[in-house]
């Protein structure tokens, strides 16, 4: 089994704090053995970290999560800019042409962009997997939501901790079953379904600082933008 966390951000996204050197250097730290940085609608840090990883004994999974026209879309494995703002239909056909998969995180979660409010459930079960958890929902809910549609549809099922600062990687792993130590085979093994999820909450104090962060981030550079 290799344990990857799927779900976390660099300073490129809005919201983020720190650059993937030190994502990389955490992900060591904590025994993973992948890692995937999905910026906010950026992958240009994703891919230095993918190329980056095996300097930390990693592999680098490229990918992004897309805001598509319903919400939040994990596009792992891609290396190309998967165009924001697309149907949710369409999202997922741009991933797979690149050789991705579509995973949905935190879907039940309006708050926080989830489809599920805009998708019907036929449109929801067509994507890759689901993350079923979120280590940064504050009651669980979402995320036993989550499970239990991935569970009735059979659905592949993974975990991430949507890490907006460096500490915060590997709060949630995903356990992945892959015949091989490179990213083609993990992403297969995540489409046949070959995972498990082990994760804890972000403790309540660290998220509400990375909102607040990313609040403050957001303002920045909103206001160098508007020189």
């Amino acid at each position: 089994m290799l344990r990857a966390e799927l779900h976390c951000h660099s300073s490129l996204s809005y919201d983020g704090r720190d650059p993937v050197d030190m994502l990389l250097a955490q992900a060591e730290a904590v025994g993973l053995d992948a890692l995937a940085v999905t910026d906010h609608d950026e992958i240009d840090a994703s891919l230095a970290a993918a190329e980056r990883a095996s300097d930390y004994g990693l592999v680098g999974i490229p990918g992004m999560e897309v805001t598509s026209e319903a919400g939040h879309v994990l596009a792992l494995g891609v290396e190309e800019l998967v165009p924001a703002g697309l149907p949710f239909g369409e999202t997922l056909d741009r991933i797979r042409a690149q050789g991705g998969i579509a995973v949905v995180p935190h879907p039940f979660q309006r708050s926080r962009h989830g489809v599920a409010p805009h998708v019907s459930e036929a449109e929801l079960a067509g994507a890759d997997a689901i993350e079923v958890y979120n280590s940064r929902l504050f009651t669980g809910r979402s995320n036993r939501t989550a499970e239990r549609f991935a569970a009735a549809r059979n659905l592949p099922m993974t975990a991430g901790s949507d890490a907006h600062i460096a500490e915060m990687v590997g709060q949630a792993v995903t356990e992945i079953g892959a015949t091989d130590r490179t990213a083609g085979a993990i992403l297969e093994a995540i489409r046949e379904g070959r995972t498990s999820v082990v994760g804890k909450r972000t403790p309540w104090r660290i998220s509400l600082r990375q909102f607040g962060g990313g609040v403050t981030r957001r303002v920045a550079r909103a206001l160098r933008a508007a020189l």
